[in-house]
């Protein structure tokens, strides 16, 4: 079985015993972290949410942080000879996925 969550934006899909990655947050190792907002219930008899599956949630556990891959840009101004490089690299929060309830 898996579900598809709706996190600061994104859809991220997750099953039980997975770890994935989420938008940053600044929480302890071992927090409990809950989804309330299931888009999608996976498996033999799927549940479709519209736009949510009522009651069903997923139970997560923070197991540590990363950080994505250096992406570098470069901006330049038209007739002018000046220019700016700039770098970004994301921060990531890992979670492993408890449960999924399907309420």
């Amino acid at each position: 079985m898996y579900a598809v969550i709706k996190d600061g934006g994104h859809q991220i899909r997750a099953a039980a015993g997975e770890e994935i990655e989420i938008e940053h947050r600044d929480l302890p190792v071992g927090q409990e972290l809950v989804f309330d907002q299931v888009l999608l219930i996976g498996g033999d008899q799927p549940r479709f949410g519209n736009p949510t599956v009522p009651g069903a949630r997923v139970v997560a556990v923070v197991s540590g942080a990363s950080k994505g891959p250096k992406v570098h840009g470069l901006r330049t101004r038209e007739k002018d000879s000046s220019q700016t490089r700039f770098g970004h690299r994301q921060l990531y929060t890992i979670v492993k996925v408890r449960e999924i309830v399907t309420g």
